[in-house]
């Protein structure tokens, strides 16, 4: 395999000009042909759950209420302070409804009614396609765009869940932004700590950053082809390609450096070096996207999207690392370390001597990272997950001020409801006592404290035989909010509920889901209903947590298996990748353990984000193989060298030290800077949480536990290869 590396360095550096001149026009050929990523990223967690979930089929259900051509809806909420709204307020509300109805993706204007101390009116908006795909923040802001009044006083507001992931996108697209900078110029100022060099620190990041500008257009184009991206992908992105990219950059940057102190000239210390390294390199990152495309197996779509298109993006800075970066090394030589020297023997460091301290004791190593890593694990006691929804509006944002207008002026169980839907054979206005005894019900049991119901629109209660003469007399405002609950043809009944486990949006309100939907079938059974289904943020939590967990109960085996059977390739051993794949399984339990130990059990949160554990196995697994990729193909290298096991490891760990812990240092600086600049809590348990691993596993696992294993089983570290013979 040296023979092929060896040729890709001997053409990328011939070539070199042809090279550099094809990566920086590819830049704005694919910017202006294909699509952004922002345009085509979903920020809804229900979008991504597969068809055949309970969430899907309570959809179904609920489009009874929803116009032809609807797919989702948003709230006009129209309010006064202190006052009721006037004969002024309703004709000036009727022209920004009739131009509401202009804007392309508003299927349908209905008016669900006014609050009962007539300080408000509600209006449902009914969206086309356009809400669930990449347009939807421009319907919010053409909607917005006509919501333009000049009456004193008059307020509207545009609230509901799109309204919401619209302003949630606006304040997240501030936390890519200020990721992306912050990351740059972490990574920046470590690389000239770590080269005392002018141009090293740029050269190194220059490939990751120009492979990340490519590779957005044409992760976005793949959606054509099926791949779903959603906001925690672009942030990811960005903080795999700078950290996992870098780190690739530092693998041939610090063995260019080591040639050129070994003697040789600037373009055969390049080739010698990406003949080294290059399949160090390829292998890193066939590990790391190997494990992403098993996400494919996923059945949420956040992980079955996430998996592609990161691979995607892995895939275009390998090519940009081996062909690329050679090509910059190559025209800028010995200029890419100056001030600091070239010319000097490359010294055996710190991490020489601690590799001779790992020698002497590598039982004493073993034992204090087994110890280490259970005590860390504990954590994971009381292990509970969360997170599963959008959660609030922004503060301040206009679907914020709507939410808090509709929780002073109507029911409690009109705020971000869920909703509980029964199905009938025929139109339920002939059998109105068994509906309203079933709402009754529903209202008496301990787990809601909140219904409302075609008995109960807005404030107003009616009995049986109101709600029929108003069905009868075919028009009146109250009718109108009747609509909300009972659909047009009379089949489909809905009420809105706010269960009395925990606000809508916590972990408990999700996990109570089984038990509402125990109480609705009751209810429905009451009613003489045929199907019931209850929908709504809290149920929708319940199944992503559910699919989610069985998602990584099933990819974690088959990734191990993946991974496994590339190290044994790579390292041409069936020992090695055993120890390799267990010491980062336990280094991945002990992070896990410490987010539990820092966010649960000392924080308080509902759990772990749904996320984390799933990104975190990904990113400990895969890319902590990236550092055994590299020392344990020093340590091969060395023991061909006809040296002693002991000399090749002091020698690997000496030379490579300082490689792994630059890129360890960076890798877990993306994260951490991507938990700090994120601005959500969210983002500051993967980034902390990610980070925690990642140094765990550069600074113990792989300098000082793998070390101590690689002494301990001498010649049986490559067996069945010749080496083991040896």
């Amino acid at each position: 395999m040296g023979i092929m590396f060896e040729t890709i360095a001997k053409f990328s550096v011939k070539y070199r000009w042809p090279i550099i001149i094809l990566w920086i026009m590819a830049v704005p050929i694919l910017s202006s042909t294909l699509p952004k990523l922002n345009d085509v990223s979903k920020n809804d967690n229900s979008l991504f759950l597969p068809k055949n979930s309970q969430t899907q089929k309570a959809a179904d259900l609920e489009a009874s209420f929803q116009s032809k051509n609807t797919t989702s809806r948003s709230v006009l909420i129209v309010s006064r302070d202190n006052s009721q709204l006037t004969t002024a307020d309703t004709t000036a509300t009727d022209k920004v409804l009739t131009q509401i109805k202009t804007v392309k993706g508003v299927t349908d204007v209905r008016d669900v009614g006014v609050s009962q101390d007539g300080n408000a009116h509600e209006y449902l908006l009914g969206l086309g396609d356009a809400a669930n795909g990449p347009n939807g923040l421009k319907l919010v802001e053409d909607i917005r765009a006509k919501m333009k009044t000049t009456v004193p006083g008059l307020q509207m507001h545009l609230a509901g869940e799109l309204a919401q992931a619209a302003d949630s996108q606006n304040a997240n697209s501030k936390g890519k932004n200020n990721t992306e900078i912050y990351n740059v110029i972490f990574i920046i100022v470590l690389l000239f700590l770590v080269f005392r060099s002018a141009l090293a620190p740029l050269v190194t990041l220059l490939p990751a950053a120009l492979a990340l500008i490519i590779a957005q257009p044409i992760i976005a184009e793949s959606t054509h082809i099926g791949v779903q991206v959603s906001f925690i992908t672009e942030i990811l992105l960005i903080v795999l390609m700078l950290g996992a990219g870098t780190d690739y950059g530092l693998f041939l940057v610090f063995r260019t450096r080591e040639e050129l102190r070994n003697g040789l000239m600037p373009k055969d210390a390049v080739i010698k070096a990406l003949t080294r390294v290059g399949e160090s390199i390829t292998f890193s990152a066939a590990t790391v996207a190997a494990a992403l495309v098993c996400l494919i197996l996923a059945s949420f779509g956040v992980y079955k999207g996430l998996g592609p298109a990161l691979a995607i993006g892995l895939g275009v800075m390998l090519l940009a690392a081996l062909t690329f970066l050679p090509a910059l090394l190559a025209i800028l030589g010995r200029a890419v370390f100056w001030p600091s020297k070239t010319l000097k023997k490359q010294k055996i460091g710190i991490w020489g001597r601690v590799a001779d301290k790992v020698i002497e004791r590598p039982k004493t190593m073993i034992a204090a990272g087994l110890v280490l890593f259970i005590l860390l694990s504990l954590g994971v006691i009381g292990y509970k997950t969360a997170g599963f929804t959008s959660g609030d509006a922004p503060a301040g944002s206009d679907s914020a001020k709507g939410n808090a207008i509709l929780t002073k002026h109507f029911p409690a169980a009109n705020n971000n409801p869920q909703f509980l839907i029964m199905a009938f054979d025929k139109p339920v206005w002939d059998n109105l006592d068994k509906l309203n005894q079933a709402q009754n019900q529903l209202a008496s049991n301990h787990l809601f404290k909140a219904i409302s119901g075609p008995f109960s629109a807005n404030g107003f209660k009616l009995s049986s035989t109101e709600l029929q003469a108003l069905h009868q007399a075919g028009s009146s405002p109250l009718l109108k909010a009747e609509s909300q609950f009972i659909s047009a043809n009379g089949k489909v009944v809905q009420f809105y509920s706010v269960a009395d486990t925990g606000p809508s949006g916590s972990t408990a309100a999700a996990n109570a889901t089984p038990r509402v939907q125990a109480a609705l079938s009751t209810a429905a059974k009451t009613a003489g209903a045929t199907n019931s289904q209850v929908y709504g943020q809290d149920s929708a939590a319940y199944d992503i947590s559910r699919i989610a967990n069985n998602d990584l109960k099933k990819i974690i085996p088959i990734v191990l298996v993946v991974i496994g059977i590339l190290l044994a390739v790579m390292l041409k051993s069936l020992i090695a990748p055993i120890y390799l794949i267990l010491t980062v399984g336990l280094s991945y339990l002990a992070a896990l353990g410490f987010a539990m130990l820092l966010f649960v059990h000392l924080q308080g949160s509902d759990g772990l984000n749904f996320i984390l554990p799933f990104m975190m196995f990904v990113f400990s697994m895969a890319l902590g193989q990236d550092y055994n990729i590299l020392v344990m193909s020093r340590i091969r290298e060395e023991v061909h060298g006809n040296v002693s096991l002991k000399q090749a490891v002091a020698k690997a760990i000496g030379v490579t030290g300082t490689t792994v812990t630059s890129a360890g240092l960076i890798l877990a600086g993306t994260f951490t800077v991507f938990g700090l600049a994120g601005g959500d809590k969210q983002f500051q348990e993967i980034g902390f949480s990610i980070a925690f691993g990642i140094l765990l596993d550069t600074f113990f696992v792989r300098t000082l536990l793998v070390p101590s294993i690689v002494v301990l089983l001498g010649k049986w570290n490559w067996w069945p290869s010749k080496l083991a013979m040896k």
